[in-house]
């Protein structure tokens, strides 16, 4: 997972594609958006980050313009689409847990809001729209690994079947309406500006219980394979992605490597210079599969994309990040 000519190529291609072009970032003022927002406009794009409330707005690059508003509002999003020529899509409806407390919910409004939403793209003439898929709650219980574009799709979350309908919707648009488009579905992200005081980002949730003094909470055995990766290298994907002009729609986005519950703890020992990390076991989930690992051979072929940060290198980074925002946090409250 080191560095490498083949991202370096696709990224500067993608700079020169970017330059000047006026990207919207639906789901802007999250974990994914915050990043995405800041290379886009380190790339020379026009920004917009489009969120429901921007509670990390000072990490923002000064270059990216803020617009508040909900995602199942049409005008704000029809107001916001106009004059764009790029659309990220990164607005989820939950997480994969708990969407299977009220499937209709999780079905009823990310899915719908995206229809809505492809009708203003295909209006406002917009020249592509990337997805933010989900490389492990879409493939459900995997048949092999590591897991290809071309491996079954049953989700055991509505929260994967949400992220499948959507996917199927993009598909609907091109064929009916010729809307170009681009899918990611990524592995498990970390990095910069994930909070962790959620259950989604394990990585994220476990610095900051250390760092908090709280025991890492380990659902099952700690033996479910994760497939994990670092922000920087998901933003390489978004970026190449707006470039790629080849007829692979579907890409999974991950590090091609698996690591147990339990083998990530001892990394963060490691990290952490700590011989001991308090855990507490809980019962196993539901919609949590035994393992997900991606085969990442196509967007490596494709993209000329691969992971540059490497583990270790990446959880120092992070939990140097976490450090810092906690206490200026905790100094904020004083």
């Amino acid at each position: 997972m080191s560095g490498g000519q083949p991202t370096d190529h696709a990224v500067r291609r993608a700079g020169s594609v970017l330059a000047g072009a006026r990207c919207l970032v639906l789901g802007g003022g999250g974990f994914l958006g915050l990043n995405l927002c800041n290379r886009l406009a380190e790339a020379g794009a026009e920004v917009t980050c489009f969120s429901r409330s921007h509670p990390q707005a000072e990490v923002l690059d000064r270059r990216v313009t803020r617009v508040t508003g909900q995602f199942g509002d049409r005008l704000a999003i029809a107001t916001a689409v106009e004059r764009q020529d790029v659309v990220f899509h990164l607005i989820a409806g939950s997480i994969p847990e708990s969407s299977n407390r009220d499937p209709s919910a999780e079905l009823g409004a990310t899915p719908i809001a995206t229809l809505h939403l492809l009708e203003i793209c295909r209006s406002a003439r917009i020249k592509k729209l990337v997805f933010s898929s989900s490389g492990g709650a879409i493939y459900g219980v995997p048949h092999a690994i590591p897991i290809s574009e071309q491996s079954p799709t049953d989700p055991i979350s509505a929260y994967g079947i949400s992220k499948l309908m959507i996917e199927k919707a993009l598909y609907l648009y091109r064929h009916l309406h010729g809307i170009d488009y681009q899918i990611l579905r990524i592995a498990n992200p970390y990095g910069r500006f994930q909070l962790g005081t959620k259950h989604q980002g394990l990585i994220g949730n476990y610095i900051f219980r250390v760092l908090s003094d709280l025991p890492l909470e380990v659902w099952g055995t700690g033996e479910v394979v994760r497939d994990f990766l670092h922000i920087d290298d998901v933003s390489d994907a978004f970026l190449a992605a707006v470039a790629y002009d080849g007829p692979h729609k579907v890409m999974n986005v991950g590090s091609g490597l698996g690591l147990s519950i339990n083998e990530i703890i001892a990394e963060l020992k490691e990290a952490f210079g700590r011989d001991h990390l308090p855990c507490v076991h809980k019962s196993a989930r539901a919609a949590d599969v035994p393992a997900n690992v991606l085969d990442t051979a196509l967007i490596r072929s494709e993209f000329g994309w691969q992971p540059r940060v490497a583990l270790r290198e990446g959880l120092i980074s992070t939990i140097a990040w976490m450090r810092a925002h906690l206490a200026e946090t905790r100094t904020e409250r004083h």
